[in-house]
């Protein structure tokens, strides 16, 4: 049975093929553990058209998304489980606690607006969540729903191999002096040990990672770990 199903609203879905049909999140898919269905917002267009925006109230730069389409879209998609995202500029900024609330939903909705944004009406009725994932601007809505889902699906138990792969990497809680703090993953290193360099440097893994003392190992990871809510 699928954990997690994904719609995504969008007047650009050729935007999302490479990023969806590659890497963890092709295999999310291939294991049934996430399905994704990106929708044309204008299947929902009234118009012969099919317009999905128009010029704002009261004048202004710009064209604004309608408030019909999307209503209508959501209206069919929508279930009960549903949680309706919009991705706007204005929105709360997208984090690691969030991603693993969402990761734990049955059903999330996506709309991706461009042009000036979307109807207010939208957000005061229709959504859940406002979501930004950074303080800039974007000519639309769908590279923030790819990260977004990208951080979400990763979460959801059988997407990544292990495990324990999530539980110590950046932005996750760890317990320092008996304290919990949200940190940054420690430096890691891989083969060779030793590499030398062209132009006759030296590069070398620190020894303590080379010594198979596992407890001096965690004690330096967790030394070398970015605490980052002081």
């Amino acid at each position: 049975m699928t954990k997690l199903k994904i719609d995504i609203l969008t007047i650009f879905p050729g935007m999302f093929k490479a990023v969806l049909c590659e890497s963890m999140i092709k295999l999310a898919q291939n294991r049934n553990i996430v399905s994704i269905n990106v929708h044309n917002l204008r299947e929902w267009t009234k118009d012969k058209h099919k317009t999905v925006d128009d010029r704002p109230f009261g004048g202004g730069v710009g064209m604004i998304m309608k408030i019909e389409p999307i209503y209508y879209a959501l209206k069919q998609l929508k279930t009960k489980h549903s949680k309706v995202i919009l991705l706007s500029a204005k929105g709360k900024q997208f984090d690691q606690d969030l991603a693993w609330k969402l990761s734990k939903e049955k059903h999330l909705i996506f709309i991706c607006p461009h042009y000036e944004g979307v109807d207010q009406r939208v957000v005061d009725h229709l959504t859940d969540y406002e979501l930004s994932i950074g303080p800039y601007i974007l000519t639309g809505g769908e590279l923030p729903a790819m990260v977004i889902c990208d951080a979400i699906i990763r979460l959801i138990p059988g997407v990544v191999g292990k495990k324990e792969s999530l539980e110590m990497e950046s932005f996750s809680n760890i317990t320092v002096n008996g304290k919990c703090h949200k940190v940054l993953e420690y430096p890691q290193y891989t083969q060779p040990a030793i590499f030398k360099t062209e132009e006759g440097e030296t590069w070398k893994v620190p020894e303590i990672l080379l010594s198979g003392n596992h407890e001096r190992i965690k004690l330096w990871k967790i030394a070398n770990s970015k605490i980052i809510d002081k």
